[in-house]
C-alpha cells in the first residue's frame, strides 16, 4: 500500500480490524502488469474489506498514486477530498482521483464497514469519468448486492495468489465493477418518475403515446421528463419507445415464423411498409434480410 500518514492519536488505525481482508500487490508485480497488454489498461494494486472499522482513519496530504474506490455498506464515515467534505453512509461511497489530497475516517459512533480498492492503468480516467459528477464522483449504486459481490470476487482472487493470471482476472473483475458503477450512476432509481415512465413504455410496445400524456401519468412536466430521458438514454422518450419496439421486432424475427406484417402489428405499426422503412433506418437492412442473416 502507498505511504500514508496516520493521525497520532492512539485510537486511530489505518488497518488491523477484526475479520478484515487486505490484499497488497507487490509493486514490482504492479509495474510488470502495467507493461503488459490488457492489464496495462487497468491493474488493481490494493483491495480490501474493513468491517466495523472503529478508529479507522487515513490521511494522504499529497494524495495517492492510484485512484481509490471506497464503498460503505454499513455504518458511516467522512471523506475530505481537496477540502470538500463528503458524508458517507451505508450504500454510498466515493471515487478519489489519483494525486488528490484526501483524508477519511470512520464515524466514532457508527464506524463504517467498507470495501475499497486502488487502481492504476490507462483506462482508469475514462472509467471514472463514466461515473459522472465532474471532479469528485460520489457513488450510490442501485444494485448494491451486485457491487458487493464483485468486490468480494475481486478480493478473493487476490487472496489466492498473485500470479499474472490472477492479476488479469482481477483486472476483468475491476472493469466489470467500474462499468457496473457507471451504469448505476445513470439508471433511474426504483420508483422514480423516470423509472415508472420507462416501465410504462416497456409495457406498451404495441402502442403509442405522446410525451405530454406520459409526463402527466408520472406527474412531471414534459420538458423535465424529456431532459431526464436524454440524460439517461441519450435520446427522448419517443426514441426510447422506438428502441423498445425494434428490440421486440428483432426478437420476433429471430424466434418466430410470424410474417413481417404480423410483427409490424405486434410492435404498434399499422403500416408494414412504414415499419420496414423504419426498421431499415435503425438496422441498415430490411426485416427480411435481418431474419435471413444467421446469428450464430
Amino acid at each position: 500500500m502507498d505511504e500514508a500518514i496516520a493521525v497520532e492519536a492512539p485510537h486511530y488505525r489505518t488497518e488491523g480490524f477484526d475479520n478484515q481482508r487486505l490484499c497488497v500487490v507487490p509493486r514490482p508485480q504492479v509495474e510488470q502488469a502495467l507493461s503488459k497488454p490488457v492489464t496495462r489498461r487497468l491493474t488493481v494494486t490494493d483491495a480490501g474489506y474493513f468491517p466495523a472499522a472503529a478508529g479507522h482513519r487515513m490521511r494522504r496530504p499529497q494524495g495517492a498514486r492510484e485512484t481509490i474506490v471506497l464503498l460503505c455498506v454499513a455504518g458511516s464515515g467522512t471523506v475530505v477530498v481537496e477540502g470538500d467534505t463528503f458524508a458517507v453512509s451505508a450504500g454510498t461511497g466515493l471515487v478519489i482521483a489519483a494525486g488528490a489530497a484526501h483524508e477519511y475516517r470512520a464515524s466514532e459512533a457508527t464506524p463504517w464497514t467498507i470495501w475499497w480498492l486502488h487502481l492504476r492503468g490507462t483506462d482508469v480516467a475514462d472509467l471514472t469519468a463514466a461515473l459522472g459528477g465532474g471532479g469528485q464522483q460520489t457513488l450510490q449504486p442501485r444494485s448494491l448486492d451486485r457491487i458487493v459481490a464483485l468486490f468480494d470476487e475481486l478480493v478473493t482472487m487476490l487472496e489466492r495468489r498473485l500470479s499474472p493470471a490472477q492479476l488479469l482476472a482481477a483486472s476483468g473483475a475491476a472493469t466489470h465493477l467500474m462499468t457496473r458503477l457507471a451504469a448505476d450512476s445513470v439508471l433511474p432509481a426504483d420508483g422514480s418518475a423516470l423509472e415508472r415512465a420507462m416501465r410504462y413504455l416497456e409495457a406498451r410496445v404495441d402502442g403509442s403515446i405522446q410525451v405530454a400524456e406520459l409526463a402527466a401519468i408520472v406527474q412531471m412536466s414534459a420538458s423535465h421528463l424529456s431532459a431526464l430521458f436524454r440524460e439517461t438514454t441519450g435520446s427522448g422518450p419517443g426514441a426510447f419507445h422506438t428502441s423498445l419496439k425494434m428490440a421486440r421486432a428483432r426478437a420476433l424475427l429471430d424466434t418466430t415464423t410470424s410474417t413481417v406484417t404480423e410483427i409490424a402489428t405486434a410492435v404498434g405499426y399499422s403500416d408494414p411498409l412504414y415499419f420496414s422503412r423504419h426498421f431499415r433506418r435503425v438496422h441498415g437492412v430490411s426485416p427480411s434480410a435481418y431474419r435471413a442473416d444467421h446469428k450464430a
